[in-house]
């Protein structure tokens, strides 16, 4: 039901420059902005990580771990949710077999207590790989018979008549026409027209 979710960040590969950019601190020699240069990082970043250097050692430029929130369902209630939805949306109550985001919320917050705004769920959706997928748009009581005779013959007869004759319409006959005067005609002064 989701798109491809955003590709996530390489914690390991981060430490690693920082721990790079200690070293060209331990070096003494070498300025920040070169440092910067180097490591194709902001000087900002440099100087941040310089002082937290200075500060506390190699350990405080030590990876954050996790960027983000922690998900508040655990595995064992993904994996509940997954079996949940694949059962469908009649399995669980619903009058159609469409999932819709307040429904998936619904049906997590029966199945594992966990309460998600319908806005949210996209990303439990995108954790399950569902991708979206919109139905067929055409009635079942669409007759192609039908269709083709609106196209070829109604269709051409309503829109001759909807060129400037339907009330309405704003055509320089009717607008002249609504003020008392007619257009074309001779107006005060001779020879030249009205509108």
């Amino acid at each position: 039901m989701l798109a491809a979710t955003p590709p996530r960040r390489d914690f390991s590969g981060l430490e690693r420059r920082r721990e790079q950019a200690v070293r060209l601190f331990a070096r003494g020699k070498v300025s920040q902005a070169e440092v910067a240069r180097e490591l194709k990082v902001s000087r900002q970043s440099v100087s941040r990580w310089y002082q937290s250097w200075r500060r506390r050692g190699k350990s405080g430029l030590a990876g954050a771990g996790r960027a983000g929130r922690k998900t508040r369902l655990t595995e064992r209630q993904m994996e509940r949710v997954k079996k949940t939805l694949r059962q469908g949306p009649r399995a669980h109550g619903f009058e159609t077999d469409l999932w819709t985001l307040p429904r998936v919320a619904a049906v997590i917050e029966r199945a594992t207590k966990v309460r998600y705004h319908p806005a949210h769920v996209w990303r439990i959706l995108g954790r399950l790989d569902w991708r979206l997928q919109r139905p067929a748009k055409q009635a079942r009581e669409r007759d192609a018979e039908k269709v083709k005779l609106w196209k070829e013959v109604r269709w051409p007869e309503v829109k001759k008549t909807l060129r400037g004759n339907t009330p309405g319409s704003f055509s320089k006959t009717r607008v002249a026409s609504r003020s008392g005067r007619r257009c074309g005609g001779p107006g005060p002064q001779k020879g030249k027209p009205q509108c």
